[in-house]
Order: C-alpha cells, then sequence, then structure tokens
C-alpha cells in the first residue's frame, strides 16, 4: 500500500503538537468573593481560548469553583457565557480552603491538561498562551510560573517567604522552586500523576513539584487585583505556610531534633564550667536564678517539640479519618453549543467517597 503523501509532509514536532492538542485543556479558577473580578476574567479566558483554538486547534474548558462565596460570585458565575468553550460552575457546600477547591477542579476537569489560575485577575490570560506553547511545542509536563522578584513586597514577606522554602527544602529530595505559585499548567500524564496521589492534606505546589516528569519555570510579573481586596492577610499565610510544612516535609521535626541536641550541648558545656568553677577555683555559683532561667528554657523547647508533634499527630489523625476533601453543593455545565444541563455526575471525592 502506498504511503500517504500528505502525512509524511508533516514534520514529526508539528505532528507530536497535534497530537498533544488533541487532549484539550480545562483550566481551574477557584474563586471566593470575586464577583467583581470575574466578568471581565472570563472575557479574556474567552480570547485566549478562541486564539488558542485558531492557531492550535486546541478545545478548551474553564471551571469555576466557588469555595463557599458570601457575595454574587456564584450567581456571576452562573450567568457566564459559553461563547468559545465549555464552562462548569461548581459551588462548593462550604468554604473549604484553596486546596480543596484546587482538587475539585482537577477531579471535575473532562480534558487531559490541566491549568491551574487564581480569579483575582493577578495570573494574566495572556500568559496562558506562553504555558500552551511550552507544553505542545516545548513537550514540558509541569510549566509553572514564579514571580521574577519581590521588590514591592514588605521586608518582613520577604524574609518570611524566603525562610519557608529554606526550611521546607530543607534535607529535602526533591526541592520546591522558590517563589512558585498556583499558576501552572500540567499536561495529561502530569495532571493523572496528580490525581493518583491518595493524600487528603495536600499541598499543591509540593506535590506538582514532586510528581517529576519535564518541568520548566516561566517568571512573571503579576498583575494588580481589579476588583475588591486580597482575602490572604498575615494568619492565612501562616496557616498555609504551617499546612505546607507539616503536610510536605519533616523539616520542622529534625529543626526540633537539632534545637534539643544544641540545648543538651549547651546544659553539659555549662554544667562543666561549674564543675570547673566549683572544685578548682573554689567560686560558689549562683543557684536560683541559673536554675529558673534553665527550667524556663527547656520548659519552653518542650512546649515547642510537643506543638509540632501535636501538628503531624493531627495530620495522621485527618488521614486516618478519611473524610472527603469537600462536598459540591451544586454543579452546572454550559456547553459552548448553548446546551446548558446540571451535572449530577458523582466527584471521586466529593459526596461519593
Amino acid at each position: 500500500m502506498a504511503a500517504n503523501p500528505i502525512a509524511l509532509a508533516i514534520p514529526a514536532p508539528l505532528a507530536r503538537s497535534r497530537g498533544r492538542a488533541d487532549a484539550g485543556l480545562s483550566i481551574v479558577v477557584p474563586v471566593y468573593n470575586e464577583a467583581g473580578n470575574l466578568p471581565g476574567l472570563h472575557a479574556r479566558i474567552v480570547e485566549v481560548a478562541t486564539a488558542l483554538h485558531k492557531t492550535k486547534r486546541l478545545v478548551t474548558e474553564v471551571i469555576y469553583i466557588d469555595d463557599g462565596s458570601q457575595d454574587d460570585t456564584l450567581a456571576v458565575a452562573r450567568g457566564l457565557s459559553a461563547d468559545a468553550l465549555d464552562v462548569q460552575v461548581i459551588s462548593l457546600s462550604r468554604n473549604f480552603g484553596k486546596e480543596a477547591a484546587l482538587l475539585a477542579g482537577l477531579d471535575h476537569a473532562r480534558l487531559g491538561a490541566v491549568l491551574f489560575m487564581d480569579g483575582d485577575g493577578q495570573h494574566s490570560p495572556s500568559l496562558v498562551e506562553t504555558l500552551v506553547g511550552h507544553w505542545l511545542d516545548g513537550g514540558y509536563d509541569v510549566v509553572y510560573t514564579a514571580k521574577a522578584h519581590r521588590e514591592n513586597e514588605p521586608w518582613l514577606r520577604r524574609l518570611s517567604v524566603r525562610g519557608f522554602y529554606s526550611i521546607i527544602n530543607w534535607g529535602a529530595r526533591h526541592k520546591i522552586p522558590e517563589d512558585a505559585g498556583d499558576f501552572r499548567l500540567l499536561s495529561p500524564r502530569a495532571a493523572a500523576a496528580l490525581r493518583q496521589l491518595p493524600e487528603r492534606n495536600r499541598f499543591f505546589k509540593g506535590l506538582a513539584s514532586w510528581i517529576g516528569f519535564r518541568q520548566l519555570r516561566v517568571d512573571y510579573e503579576p498583575a494588580a487585583r481589579g476588583h475588591g481586596r486580597s482575602t490572604w492577610n498575615f494568619r492565612s499565610l501562616l496557616g498555609l505556610s504551617i499546612e505546607g510544612l507539616t503536610s510536605f516535609s519533616v523539616a520542622p521535626l529534625r529543626l526540633a531534633s537539632m534545637l534539643g541536641l544544641l540545648l543538651a550541648g549547651a546544659a553539659f558545656v555549662f554544667g562543666m564550667q561549674i564543675l570547673i568553677e566549683t572544685f578548682f577555683f573554689g567560686k560558689s555559683v549562683p543557684g536560683y536564678p541559673s536554675v529558673v532561667v534553665g527550667l524556663m528554657v527547656l520548659g519552653g523547647v518542650q512546649l515547642i517539640m510537643i506543638g509540632i508533634m501535636g501538628e503531624y499527630i493531627g495530620k495522621i489523625l485527618s488521614e486516618l479519618k478519611a473524610r472527603p476533601v469537600y462536598f459540591v453543593a451544586e454543579h452546572e455545565l454550559k456547553s459552548a453549543e448553548g446546551r446548558d444541563r446540571t451535572a449530577d455526575e458523582p466527584s471521586a471525592r466529593s459526596a461519593a467517597e
């Protein structure tokens, strides 16, 4: 049988790119009190989806995860049009947190590749074409973004971020890239690998890096928020940092052990000093202040260690209970062809568990 001359004329890289594009792309956008930002963000996503379909023949859908918003976010999301792409609107039964919302989007993604981005507009949709290009043309499985710099942030926050990555990567076999965010694209096999991880206390930045495959960093400048204020304050950021450390790293336990060894060594040196001063120089060592200070230091260190161990025990208890990560209250699918329906298929990690 004669070979097809048209097929032979297609370059191998272009054929591979077309093969990857056949998998499609699901854009997951978790939203919480973003009613003012959604219309503008959706319009820009539609523009990007239209351009990707023309240039790459890539089918796209967008999934908005309403994480228990207290404003009109859900109503606004329901009213978004499906002009150039399918639109899924998933409303969680309450606020479960961003990590749970990301997992809900991953579970409900119907196409092969998955792209995560925030709903506040700071993750520019114009950068989606760049990430898709690295996947389709470059063959990368994980294309993640990272802030180019933090010069406009307070020095305390910059120091805290640097300390967080130093601790979580200390002694780790696979290190998490510094300043990497949730704005990233996963190829079909990378998304499938991420779905296989069974843990419920999830830290997406760490897990997406841990699965391996070909990964590429893309630096970017976050855009300004269109409306409203960020809900990420110091308390929530501290909670997320503790969640990430205890869910993905044993570095805090190692630090506690190192601190215990340091105090034990200091106590030994102090004890030897007391013995030398008493037996060789005949000095009387003051008792009460040194005893009180020593007890307070040791007591504080012990409480810190107990607290660190308690965090890890709490994670173990949470995993053993095996509670669902989230519950879906409403799920609506709006197709690009104009066929609206309510999706009732159960999620593998929602009420079906």
